[in-house]
């Protein structure tokens, strides 16, 4: 599973990076929106860690461009807290919300969770759809 993440924090990043690497997840990383929406549509990962707080756009505005032409999961972790922040993100097309710092094992458990819900909504889609067509004459 490949698992991207926008963060402009080098530390969190690289911190995110070793946690997940760790169980076995291919990563990616970006440090801005621009670049995460242009790893998003070359690379198509499987979830992707959002933060709120970014250098050129901010992360619901990211957030709201990843939903117009992605359904991949999104899991807000910022240091943004508060009902207001979580809800504002919910409504740009976020799946979760965490407030750093994150323990590990939470961290862990949202991103397994998101991945299992993906897998899950995946197996329902039609594999290809019947076309109809309408012979005019």
């Amino acid at each position: 599973m490949r698992i991207l993440i926008i963060d402009d924090d080098v530390g969190i990043t690289n911190l995110v990076h070793h946690i997940l690497s760790a169980e076995g997840y291919e990563v990616l990383s970006a440090p801005n929106g621009e670049k995460g929406i242009d790893i998003i549509r070359e690379k198509s990962p499987d979830l992707v860690i959002l933060d709120l707080m970014l250098p050129i756009q901010d992360g619901w505005d990211v957030c709201k461009n990843i939903r117009s032409f992605s359904n991949v999961p999104i899991l807000i972790m910022s240091a943004l807290n508060g009902a207001l922040y979580i809800a504002s993100a919910l409504d740009a097309g976020a799946d979760d919300y965490l407030v750093k710092p994150v323990p590990n094992n939470m961290l862990l458990a949202r991103v397994k969770r998101l991945l299992q819900r993906s897998v899950q909504n995946q197996a329902h889609l039609p594999l290809y759809q019947e076309a109809s067509f309408w012979a005019t004459g």
